[in-house]
């Protein structure tokens, strides 16, 4: 990665406060040889991977395991939550390793494209699952949500190297606003075939393996040009194989030694994407049983939500680079507060609906902003490996927040609108320890510590 580009007219000590030289809105945010074919190409992965935490994480399947496969159950809610958390867990154990092992051997492009066949291959089996099958159900779920974020993780590695450094925050945002338009692309159909099969009498489970299909299916197509197109950047580093758990603690050790404004984010990450992580989860569960929505009008609102994610990422992107990262996410964790006090006091339908929709601004511009920020960190030389730290610690919260809504809904005999205020606590905890993390000098020392 080149340093920030110098400009007299602006801080030239934080890279994200800088403003581009060039003319052009998109050109300028490049790096040199990068061409807008290929942003794209990385930006519709973000648009292919969308379909499938939309569809089967946040929709349909949540909704279609607990209520058809899982045939109500108290402990429905539990299970599905916990197939989550496993997947995360395993993330968080291989995942800095196998992001190490990419950056030695300059195996970006491999990595994510044997995770994107294991994902569409999960994602398609799932249709298999009906009333009763609950092991087959969980186990294809937690394999297909485990190679997503090994895929998620991946694919933001080329990010540093096609923005500028002035510019991380707008091009982090096309992707994910583009990502967002996947997801209500795959969910519009869905809820198209879902719509039509409803008007004919069939139950869900008639239906709702061909949703499975059709999302395999999308994500499978809109993948193709990342693969076409995307180039591999990194010289291989060639740093010696560590075993996965070996990895993982040196890493954090140097995120401690050398890296510690990093290692402020990797918290800090943790701590509001645990929320982030309710709400992608379980916001059709929550719709369903606290607001007492259908399946359609559940659907509708993930739509609704999509529609200000994708607004929220990509008009954040230029606000994040002027006003520099922390500040930015900073105004995005007050919105996530303010968001989960307005869904906990929400009784009238119409007010969720505001809730829902501040709730999608929040996630398109916090999930954006913290891409962006580990761009800006992460050393040249070690950003996948560096990226699977991030991924280590958004899956964490995966694993917490989630599994920390699901038991308080177990505990307190299905009380949705408690866990959803406890999980506002995630958010609470993050803004604190990003009063800590100092950007510019994080940003000074990326490139300072030898391999």
């Amino acid at each position: 990665m080149t340093g920030p580009v110098s400009n007299p007219q602006v801080d030239s000590t934080d890279p994200s406060r800088q403003l581009p030289s060039e003319s052009g809105l998109f050109r300028s945010a490049l790096k040199p040889g990068v061409s807008m074919r290929e942003v794209w190409a990385w930006a519709m992965y973000d648009f292919a991977n969308s379909g499938y935490t939309t569809v089967v994480i946040t929709t349909v399947f949540s909704t279609y395991f607990v209520g058809v496969v899982a045939e109500s159950r108290s402990w429905a809610t539990l299970a599905f939550t916990m197939a989550l958390s496993l997947s995360y867990l395993v993330i968080m154990l291989t995942m800095p390793s196998l992001g190490a092992r990419a950056d030695a051997r300059a195996g970006k492009r491999r990595l994510l494209f044997s995770s994107t066949a294991g994902c569409v291959v999960a994602t398609a089996l799932l249709a298999l699952a009906g009333p009763g099958d609950i092991a087959l159900a969980l186990v294809l779920l937690a394999v297909s949500n485990y190679c997503y974020c090994v895929g998620e993780s991946v694919v933001a590695a080329f990010l540093p190297e096609m923005a500028r450094p002035n510019a991380l925050g707008r091009v982090s945002g096309w992707g994910w606003g583009f990502g967002y338009f996947g997801g209500m692309l795959t969910l519009g159909l869905s809820l198209g075939l879902v719509g039509w099969a409803s008007s004919r009498g069939a139950e869900a489970q008639q239906y709702v393996p061909y949703v499975m299909l059709l999302t395999a299916f999308v994500f499978a197509v809109a993948a193709v040009p990342s693969f076409m197109f995307l180039r591999e950047r990194s010289a291989p580093n060639n740093r010696p194989a560590l075993g996965w758990l070996k990895r993982l603690a040196q890493a954090w050790h140097e995120t401690g030694q050398h890296f510690k404004d990093f290692r402020l984010l990797l918290i800090c990450g943790a701590f509001y994407h645990a929320g982030i992580s309710v709400v992608v989860t379980l916001a059709a569960v929550y719709a369903n049983q606290a607001m007492g929505f259908t399946m359609a009008q559940t659907m509708v609102l993930v739509f609704t939500v999509n529609i200000a994610a994708a607004a929220g990422a990509l008009t954040f992107g230029h606000f994040q680079d002027r006003v520099g990262h922390k500040r930015a996410l900073t105004i995005t964790l007050f919105g996530w507060i303010a968001m989960v006090l307005v869904a906990y006091s929400a009784v009238q339908v119409w007010v969720f609906w505001i809730a829902a929709t501040l709730a999608g601004l929040c996630m398109g511009t916090s999930q954006s902003a913290g891409r962006a920020m580990v761009g800006g960190l992460a050393p040249t030389r070690r950003l996948a490996e560096f990226y699977s730290l991030w991924t280590f610690a958004t899956q964490l919260a995966a694993v917490v927040g989630p599994l920390s809504y699901g038991l308080v809904t177990w505990v307190t005999d299905g009380n949705h609108r408690l866990a959803l205020l406890i999980t506002g606590l995630f958010f609470v905890a993050g803004l604190i320890v990003l009063t800590r993390l100092d950007f510019a000098r994080g940003a000074r020392v990326r490139d300072t510590v030898p391999l």
